[in-house]
């Protein structure tokens, strides 16, 4: 099983960008039938998956209350996903975890994703 950690951790203001990345270790992001996704989850709330993209297709998800303001991302050299998120609300503070899963489709539920990483804090406060 892969090892996943993620780095970016910020407190930045509303409208603000801020880029997160999840490094991988013990295995190829573009392993065949790997699955990869940025999941968060706020205090006193349920996991929310945000964004999910194929290691070896183009397949790509994200969820209403992010689409067009985040984008999920490879770089297959580095071996990283990377989560870029603009035009940040209050609204989006949360720790934020990168999690894969190995499966035939991409998958758009959180609760699929058996590998996660541990987590990073993002606060988005004026």
């Amino acid at each position: 099983q892969v090892q996943l950690q993620e780095s970016g951790p910020g407190l930045v203001k509303p409208s603000q960008t801020l880029s997160l990345t999840c490094t991988v270790s013990g295995g190829s992001i573009t392993t065949h039938n790997y699955y990869w996704s940025w999941i968060r989850q706020a205090p006193g709330k349920e996991r929310e998956g945000v964004a999910f993209k194929g290691g070896f297709d183009n397949s790509e998800y994200y969820t209403d209350s992010v689409k067009d303001r985040f984008t999920i991302s490879r770089d297959n050299a580095k071996n990283t996903v990377s989560l870029q998120m603009n035009n940040l609300k209050p609204e989006d503070t949360a720790v934020y975890y990168c999690a894969a899963v190995f499966k035939g489709v991409l998958l758009i539920d959180a609760g699929d994703y058996d590998n996660w990483g541990q987590g990073t804090q993002v606060t988005v406060s004026p």
